[in-house]
């Protein structure tokens, strides 16, 4: 986050999950490891707002789960690109924040090409249905937010999976808004 944000830290409060309309979470168990956290996650659930957990594991978010993207252990940037490849193949970036917050879009769009889901599917292991499914639910069903940990962070690539998951957010303006961001 510090190389893409410019700081390591959560972009918004927790106390922001109850605005979100869609959360992501992966690589974290947030209902045992942090059951204040996941609590609130679960709430939001049962009040509507749509919930993606990203997870090899089954975890307990998934019963109040939207979407479970249950991927190969180690296929996260692949994952996340293939939903970030989606988002630009179907037109659903955020074209005001792009054109005024963002640099080198030009070059993340050539390289995200060759991840779309048709092509990925059976490297992460998740259907390409739904992970253009996730990815219209995060583009369109805003505010959204991402929630992650150890499981992200702790990984081999930890550094390029979070620097995937802000790209979802910067191409879908999914970051300095009420109820959106990145949240470690």
């Amino acid at each position: 986050m510090k190389m893409t944000l410019g700081t390591g830290a959560a972009t918004n409060s927790l106390d922001e999950i109850e605005l979100a309309r869609t959360i992501i979470v992966c690589g974290a168990n947030p209902t045992e490891g942090h059951p204040v956290t996941g609590a609130r996650i679960k709430q939001a659930a049962r009040k509507g707002a749509n919930l993606i957990i990203v997870d090899p594991r089954k975890i307990e978010l998934c019963e109040f789960a939207t979407l479970h993207l249950q991927l190969h252990a180690g296929t996260n940037v692949v994952l996340f690109n293939a939903i970030g490849a989606a988002i630009l193949d179907e037109g659903l970036v955020d074209e005001e924040f792009i054109r005024t917050r963002l640099t080198e879009f030009a070059e993340y769009r050539d390289f995200i090409r060759e991840f779309l889901p048709e092509k990925i599917e059976h490297i992460c292991g998740v259907p390409a249905a739904k992970i253009r499914e996730a990815a219209r639910l995060y583009a369109t069903a805003k505010p959204s937010l991402s929630v992650h940990g150890l499981g992200m962070t702790e990984h081999i690539q930890g550094t390029e999976g979070i620097m995937a998951l802000v790209n979802l957010a910067l191409l879908t303006g999914n970051i300095g808004k009420p109820g959106s961001g990145i949240n470690p």
